[in-house]
């Protein structure tokens, strides 16, 4: 970085989204030669590769900056406190970091979400009284709401949420005037939730993911306060605990009756060769499934995962057919419950690019052991995995690759998922999120129509209708699979579609350059979001897959259409570049850092769809005779 020291008149600095930084220290020692720029107003090094600590120099800038962003770096360590110098400070943007916290009388904005901020909320904040905007959101924060921040009263939105507060809430939140948005949702408060001021409006609160909370307005649907042990001295949660723990024996009492029905009815389905879970007609026994599979032999066999195997069978009920049978290892954690979940998700939900299943087997083998299995539909051309890559090691690619995809059958394939997902979300009687998107769980029939399978992580929006069984603690349950599972599942985060779209974005830039997220070529810092994102908007016919530009060249040059005009195969090709560009950006915008700032899914399928119909439009070219 050239010295600035000489810019005396500089104003703005701007080096946003340039991928800058080399995630080092002293990769922010530039800051000190800007302390002579005596005029700067705004500095901006945001959505860079900056790492190290922030340079104790930056309390010596210049007092007419008003703004400062530094979000979604690499930078760690402590936000000087001499930034509270910068007395003209009106937005401070560090969210996304790694950074603890200073403050600044005058500023007007701060968000330092997404930074792993321990400790309490500092007593400091309280000065900053022309705070419109404050987000702590995502951090280690503990302790109390502390009353210094009741000199606000200015401040607009204010989301603390994700952390580990506790206490009551303060009644002053509720005498904000101008407080539009609160977010409290998934910390440890208890107590009862005020009534006046903001807390009037139910769309304007967010409380969710507090055990311990009562009271408030009806619409936040929180249990009652129960005001006469509140007289006895009793705290909040002991009160709620008390009023809990009332009906836990009976709760107990019916969970028991319902442990014995549950008993009776296994016994009953050990005491036939099998059963099914009412997923379909076709019923099937162990002894089916173990003919259907040839004993289970490994030459039957054609995939494997977290919780079981999955084997090719045969079926002679009527006609022959093709079927794959995945069997459970029961002694894997776990793997009963992705047995419930996939049956209670798969009977639910029906869509052309979701796998079918046709009938689940619980029943014992020869040996007396419990036996759990699922049979799906058979996929004749088995799993995109096998479509992209090869899995010998250390061999060519291009000459050796037994199963090629040309750029209209892979925008179709992720045209297919996208719709799955959109029914998942948007469309199904609930959103449902898969939670493990990948080339190994999409699978490919006759006519290469992609489905989406393997819905054992899968989890519903939680809702009082949904089984109870789905709806465990998010910190406690496996969430993906690493490489294309978002930042916010490895931090706690609870699941949901956004990590779905996450996933997805990852799978579209996995089939745009034919590289897994987990290559060795990943590393020191960049991912394949960031690979990509790099090659835009020039370069990415340099990064994606050979095989694409490869089949397409040959499929132009071999086209007798061409012949009719000699400069359709140099159309095709430019197409073909501004096509790869376009799902670049598709798959970028769906792997963003941030949740809410990633595509819906319904927008997805709009955008691939138009990418297709200018594929298939310039593959056929019109010609006037």
């Amino acid at each position: 970085m050239p010295s600035l020291a000489r810019l005396s008149n500089l104003y703005s600095f701007e080096l946003q989204e340039n991928n800058l930084g080399n995630n080092e220290e002293g990769d922010l020692d530039f800051i000190s030669s800007l302390v002579n720029c005596t005029n700067l107003e705004g500095l901006s090094i945001g959505l860079n590769n900056f790492g190290g600590v922030l340079p104790e120099t930056i309390s010596n800038l210049s007092t007419k900056l008003t703004k400062i962003s530094f979000q979604e770096n690499q930078i760690r360590g402590n936000i000087p406190i001499g930034v509270g110098n910068l007395t003209n400070m009106e937005r401070l943007g560090f969210f996304a970091n790694l950074l603890a916290i200073g403050n600044s009388q005058h500023l007007g904005f701060l968000d330092v979400s997404e930074n792993k901020l321990s400790g309490e909320i500092p007593q400091s904040l309280g000065s900053c009284t022309s705070l419109t905007t404050l987000s702590l959101r995502e951090n280690l924060l503990q302790g109390t709401i502390p009353k210094s921040l009741s000199t606000l009263r200015g401040i607009e939105d204010f989301d603390i949420s994700r952390n580990n507060l506790s206490g009551i809430i303060p009644n002053y939140l509720g005498s904000f005037p101008f407080l539009q948005n609160l977010n409290l949702s998934f910390n440890d408060f208890e107590g009862a939730v005020p009534i006046q001021g903001v807390f009037k409006n139910a769309s304007a609160v967010s409380v969710m993911g507090n055990t311990w909370l009562c009271g408030g307005i009806p619409n936040l649907r929180l249990p009652k306060c129960i005001s006469k042990q509140f007289k006895c001295g009793l705290s909040p949660k002991l009160n709620l605990i008390i009023s809990v723990s009332r009906g836990v024996v009976g709760l107990v009492f019916l969970l028991l009756l319902m442990l014995l029905y549950r008993s009776r009815k296994a016994r009953a389905l050990k005491s036939t060769s099998g059963s099914s879970l009412g997923v379909s007609l076709l019923k099937l026994s162990y002894g089916d499934l173990l003919k259907a599979t040839h004993g289970f032999s490994a030459s039957n066999l054609i995939g494997s995962g977290s919780f079981g195997y999955v084997y090719k069978g045969i079926l002679n009920q009527h006609e022959e057919r093709n079927v794959a049978v995945k069997v459970l290892n029961l002694q894997t954690s776990r793997a009963s419950r992705s047995f419930i979940v996939e049956c209670e998700t798969l009977k639910s939900i029906r869509h052309r690019n979701l796998v079918k299943l046709l009938t689940a087997c619980s029943s014992i083998d020869f040996q007396g052991n419990d036996f759990k299995a699922l049979v799906y539909e058979f996929m004749v051309n088995g799993s995109l995995d096998e479509w992209l890559h090869i899995s010998a090691e250390g061999v060519d690619r291009l000459a050796n690759m037994p199963k090629n995809l040309n750029l209209t059958q892979r925008v179709n394939i992720a045209i297919d998922v996208t719709c799955a997902l959109d029914y998942l979300h948007n469309r199904s009687h609930m959103p449902i999120f898969h939670c493990d998107i990948k080339p190994n769980n999409i699978l490919l029939d006759i006519d290469m129509t992609a489905c989406v399978g393997d819905f054992g992580l899968t989890r519903y929006l939680r809702d009082a209708s949904c089984p109870s069984a789905l709806h465990e603690s998010s910190s406690n349950v496996r969430k993906g699979t690493i490489g294309y599972t978002p930042l916010e599942y490895g931090t706690g985060g609870e699941v949901s579609t956004y990590g779905d779209v996450y996933s997805y974005g990852i799978l579209l830039l996995e089939m745009l350059i034919g590289k897994r997220p987990t290559d060795g070529m990943f590393k020191g810092g960049m991912d394949l979001h960031n690979f990509v994102m790099m090659a835009l908007p020039g370069r990415v016919e340099e990064i994606c897959d050979p095989l694409i530009v490869q089949i397409e060249e040959s499929s132009s040059n071999t086209n007798p259409r061409n012949n009719r005009r000699n400069h359709a195969p140099n159309d095709r090709r430019r197409t073909v570049v501004e096509c790869l560009t376009s799902i670049a950006r598709v798959g970028v915008a769906c792997s963003v850092m941030m949740p809410r700032e990633r595509k819906d899914m319904s927008n997805v399928v709009a955008e691939l769809s138009l990418i297709r119909d200018v594929l298939t439009e310039t593959r056929m070219p019109r010609v006037n005779l």
